[in-house]
């Protein structure tokens, strides 16, 4: 019993720093950016009104929609637009057309979160230094630099791992929400008043007395659920009690104290509404709290920086990207990777915002859209599945969805009002990224099928190759073929230049499936050809890491022992050329060919010893 109860203490102090990092961190401009919009006529009643807001918007949002129903809908054990996205597509396989309209809406989802992945970083780093600027007018000027030296020591350090410093992040954002209750506190027990904010009738107050201002100031009113997406998709790695747990006892709790202690400051001071979070602060804790929420927000980007990694590969097992260099960090979790494109892509985009905008409250304009557009996907995601996958009634589904989609459509209807400001900016990383991904996904069709309708069926061919066979010799020719049942290339170049055959020969296909995990005794389908000869696909969720060699080593049950020293493994290394078709424009059938040709090494990604692995090359049209 108390070795169960260390064990959910020990992963909900997980989930409190690498979950809750981006929404504790929301406290920093949130507030700032509603009253300093100027849209808010400065009275006690709409502070009140608007607290209000806050706090339900964090308990419909957060406590209702993410921890209580879409933390439910879990693709065995894990969580994520891309699990839900498999889960949903699953659920309606027998309607190719919804299917194929569903895996459209969910990539595109999950191209935003890369949007979401520049904004984030950006504006929260930004946020907690310029509280340098509360302590003296004089920092103003070192306020961008020193973000930029913050992002770049992040993103420098990604490629050693978070495995040492990993163990950090609970306790030092446990004392940021510690801290952040404490200056809440003190505030609003001067001024005890601002809890009866807590009442719904405050914010339907103040949404039928400023119906316009309230749709204006949405878009700045979803700041303060920046990361809730964090719950579901952090679910695999820490379970939903701990998640549901860290929630309701540390994280809730500590925001909407802060966020009334600020409601208290204003009441007091109105003039604190230029940074109503570090003027919460007495003069002497002012240095000691910047540096505490640089840490929190670097925590906060850490998290993001990693999901980020986590989601390239989830994609790339789905084959939406081509195959990027990948690193384990981490012997003992095989789940920390690092992705050198995509760690700098990031960094780079992220430098460009912060150039760009200049100013937390500027990057405030930027971020929303995607943030909205993914919690609406989100929803019209459980919908699908709640109805097809658990097969409640239509009724219930509606009803269970409907009202969050119609909160999620008012936040997104009002972050459109920012669209020209900087909302622009996340959608245009979005939008490319989406691009590239049905670029490679057509392509790859495009070329599989080429290649089938130009293969030749692999049972019949093995039949006319042993009528007379050539010399055989000693060990394994694993060949490697995207698709089952037909001749690899490598075998026919093989057999041109080398004529010779294997004693024992495997052709292999992998085939991903829309599961995060498939279980090491279900891994292989097997079929043997005979003459040594063995059909093999190798089965993958979204979630494994591909290792065909150890994959392989099951087949000693099957009487096929595959010596390490005596197997070589066959690629065809093709070249793409393309050409004038109706499967594609022009210019995103050379983006393709140029994708493909820049494709990381599939030996790697397989995780093929080196020193066994032969390619053999060939040019395809599409």
């Amino acid at each position: 019993m108390s070795s169960s109860r260390s064990s959910l203490a020990a992963l909900t102090l997980g989930a409190i720093g690498v979950v809750y990092g981006d929404i504790g961190t929301s406290v920093l401009y949130a507030v700032k950016e509603v009253f300093g919009s100027g849209h808010v006529p400065f009275t006690p009643a709409n502070v009140f009104g608007i607290l209000s807001i806050f706090f339900w918007t964090l308990t419909v949002i957060v406590s209702l929609k993410y921890v209580t129903l879409v933390l439910r809908a879990d693709n065995e054990g894990e969580g994520g637009l891309v699990a839900m996205l498999a889960l949903a597509s699953k659920s309606v396989r027998d309607k190719p057309r919804l299917r194929s309209v569903l895996l459209m809406v969910g990539i595109f989802g999950t191209c935003l979160f890369y949007g979401d992945g520049v904004i984030t970083p950006a504006i929260s780093v930004l946020s907690a230094v310029e509280g340098l600027e509360v302590i003296s007018p004089t920092f103003t000027k070192a306020v961008i630099p020193l973000t930029l030296i913050i992002l770049f020591g992040l993103f420098a350090v990604q490629k050693r791992g978070t495995t040492g410093i990993g163990k950090f992040f609970g306790p030092i954002t446990l004392v940021w929400f510690f801290s952040i209750a404490c200056l809440g506190v003190a505030h609003i027990a001067s001024n005890p008043t601002i809890l009866w904010a807590l009442s719904p009738h405050h914010a339907l107050g103040f949404i039928f007395n400023h119906p316009g201002t309230t749709f204006i100031i949405l878009g700045a009113v979803v700041l303060c659920v920046t990361g809730g997406e964090a719950l579901y998709a952090d679910m695999g790695h820490f379970g939903r009690k701990p998640i549901r747990l860290a929630w309701f006892s540390i994280v809730m709790p500590a925001l909407t104290l802060n966020y009334f202690g600020q409601g208290a400051l204003l009441l007091q001071n109105p003039e604190a509404v230029k940074n109503p979070f570090y003027l919460m602060a007495p003069e002497w804790a002012l240095l000691p709290l910047v540096g505490l929420a640089t840490m929190a927000t670097v925590i906060a980007s850490q998290a993001l920086i990693s999901g980020a990694f986590s989601v390239t590969k989830q994609v790339i097992q789905l084959g939406y990207l081509p195959r990027l260099q990948l690193f384990h960090t981490s012997v003992r979790d095989t789940g920390q990777i690092y992705i050198p494109f995509v760690n700098w892509g990031l960094f780079v985009a992220i430098v460009l915002a912060v150039v760009l905008f200049k100013s937390s409250s500027n990057l405030a304009s930027a971020y929303g859209i995607a943030v909205t557009l993914d919690m609406l996907i989100t929803t019209v995601l459980t919908f699908f599945v709640i109805r097809y996958a658990w097969g409640y009634p239509l009724t219930l589904c509606l009803a269970a969805t409907g009202f969050f989609f119609v909160v999620d459509l008012a936040f997104f209807s009002s972050n459109l009002l920012k669209l020209f400001e900087g909302g622009w900016f996340p959608l245009l990383i979005g939008g490319a990224i989406f691009a590239l991904m049905q670029t490679w996904k057509d392509g790859r069709n495009l070329l599989n099928d080429k290649l089938r309708s130009e293969a030749l069926d692999l049972k019949s061919f093995l039949e006319a190759v042993f009528i007379s066979p050539p010399v055989r010799v000693e060990g394994t020719a694993v060949f490697l073929t995207g698709t089952t049942g037909t001749v690899p290339n490598a075998l026919l170049h093989n057999l041109k230049h080398n004529k010779v055959l294997h004693h024992n020969n495997l052709f292999v296909t992998l085939q991903s499936h829309e599961v995060p995990w498939v279980k090491i005794d279900e891994r292989l389908s097997i079929e043997d050809l005979g003459h040594n000869c063995w059909q093999v696909i190798i089965n993958y969720g979204f979630k494994n890491d591909p290792d065909v060699p150890g994959a392989l080593r099951e087949l000693q049950a099957h009487g096929c022992d595959l010596d390490p020293m005596t197997t070589s493994y066959f690629l065809s290394r093709d070249t793409v050329v393309p050409t004038i078709s109706d499967g594609m424009s022009p210019w995103r059938e050379k983006l393709f060919a140029q994708l493909h040709r820049n494709a990381s090494a599939a030996a790697d990604f397989l995780n093929l010893p080196s020193n066994a692995v032969v390619e053999l090359g060939s040019k395809i049209e599409i």
